[in-house]
């Protein structure tokens, strides 16, 4: 399992465990966190699961492929930590891993 954390914009956070191969997206949806519209549902056609990977976590992240930086174009607010929480697919490495959501998505 993998503890991922979602905070709010307004500091509120969520702590969900889900197995490793599930996508940032899908843990948030499934955990019923808010703030992840997810309205194509993983297809990396939107962007209303757009996320900021916390600072100490950037790295191990990644950084979004080509397709991903298109349509981060459509994020509300979007900052050089911005991704698409689709496309972040969680690995063991990830455990403990801090996503903060905008007060809105685009």
């Amino acid at each position: 399992m993998v503890a991922i954390t979602f905070i709010e914009f307004d500091g509120i956070s969520h702590t969900v465990d889900v197995p490793e191969g599930t996508t940032a997206m899908e843990a948030a949806v499934r955990n019923g966190v808010p703030g992840i519209v997810a309205e194509c549902g993983g297809a990396c056609a939107c962007a209303t699961c757009h996320v900021y990977v916390d600072e100490a976590w950037r790295e191990k992240v990644g950084e979004p492929s080509e397709q991903e930086e298109g349509m981060l174009d459509f994020a509300t607010d979007p900052r050089p930590s911005s991704r698409l929480s689709c496309q972040i697919v969680l690995t063991a490495e990830m455990n403990g891993l801090v996503l903060h959501t905008p007060e809105r998505q685009g």
